[in-house]
């Protein structure tokens, strides 16, 4: 028991920072990339990174028509999360760091958070009890403090960047339910058709000539900030609920100031420190914040990450990791556990 609840509370929080870590350090170094390649161009470069990133295992695993696979529900929720989070998000982002500093993007960042936890309260049936909105409020006093003490950077540079956020937070929630295919195949398809469509778009309206050394630079970079970052918030929303995996992807602000600091040479105050040990704790309230009633679950068959450790996956197979993914059957149930708003547990409260 003790095995299973330490593995069900730390992969997926981890799987989050890690993929925070690796998406802050896509704002000073996109940064640097404007200054030679416009939005549109780079938006596009970056999300085909991903893709590129992740064809090999697409490739190992046999799978190339696994678009085939989708439903007429998860196929709308891909739509939304290519559209909102693949093209408008990404192109807003990168407009609104060209006219401010890398930190002052990465503060901004925070506003996903809020956005993420509000959209899910109100369409997405992630629910958060006390102990997780004290969390939320914590996480975004830590950004309003990195705001002010960051400075006025551009209005309109700031709306931009609020409704990426906004954008991002509806594509955390359909990446979270879509349960037709797995984390690294919908990734590879935003990647593919967002990457396309914003490069085409990026090429039609670039002055000047890209070197290749610069495209290259930016598919690498696409390929580990956006390809393995996305597929790893993916497993940790399907394990925790959009909304547990945005508190801890929001210390993405924070990596992305230090690698800011590291790459760019920025300073680093007192407040930013502070707001730093405020999403700690915020961090910490998300994780104790479970709640435990009678429930109900549907039979239904899909593919997801996951383990043998919990008590929804008992089937047998022969796979030999511990942790993976495959097209597997839940039988109908009604039972009563400590849980969060994972795939499995997405039902009304009263």
């Amino acid at each position: 028991m003790k095995k299973y609840v330490l593995s069900y509370k730390l992969f997926p929080i981890i799987l989050a920072g890690i993929s925070a870590a690796l998406f802050g350090l896509a704002t000073p170094m996109s940064k640097i990339l404007l200054n030679e390649i416009n939005p549109f161009l780079l938006a596009g470069l970056l999300y085909l990174g991903a893709s590129i990133g992740l064809f090999p295992i697409i490739i190992l695993k046999k799978e190339i028509l696994f678009i085939v696979k989708l439903n007429s529900v998860n196929f709308k929720r891909l739509f939304g999360a290519i559209v909102l989070g693949g093209i408008i998000g990404p192109i807003l982002i990168l407009i609104g760091l060209k006219y401010s500093s890398a930190s002052s993007v990465s503060l901004l960042l925070n506003f996903e958070l809020i956005a993420t936890a509000v959209l899910g309260f109100l369409f997405f049936k992630d629910y958060l009890g006390k102990i997780g909105w004290i969390g939320v409020c914590i996480a975004l006093t830590s950004g309003i403090i990195l705001t002010i003490n960051e400075g006025h950077s551009g209005v309109v540079s700031s709306i931009l960047i609020i409704i990426a956020c906004i954008c991002w937070g509806f594509d955390n929630h359909f990446t979270a339910l879509i349960d037709g295919i797995s984390a690294t195949q919908s990734t590879f398809i935003k990647g593919l058709f967002a990457g396309t469509i914003n490069t085409i778009i990026g090429l039609s309206i670039s002055n000047n000539s890209v070197s290749s050394n610069l495209i290259i630079y930016a598919v690498i970079l696409g390929s580990i900030s956006y390809g393995i970052s996305i597929v790893l918030y993916i497993i940790s929303a399907q394990k925790i609920g959009a909304i547990r995996s945005q508190i801890i992807f929001s210390s993405a602000p924070f990596f992305g100031v230090i690698f800011s600091i590291l790459i760019l040479s920025e300073s680093i105050t007192i407040l930013q420190i502070i707001s730093f040990g405020l999403l700690l704790v915020s961090i910490l309230l998300m994780t104790c914040d479970k709640h435990c009633h009678f429930h109900e679950h549907y039979e239904i068959e899909h593919t997801h990450y996951h383990n043998h450790e919990d008590i929804h996956h008992q089937h047998n197979h022969t796979y030999k990791v511990l942790n993976h993914d495959h097209l597997h059957n839940h039988i109908n149930e009604n039972h009563s556990h400590p849980h969060w708003p994972d795939l499995h547990h997405r039902h009304d409260h009263k």
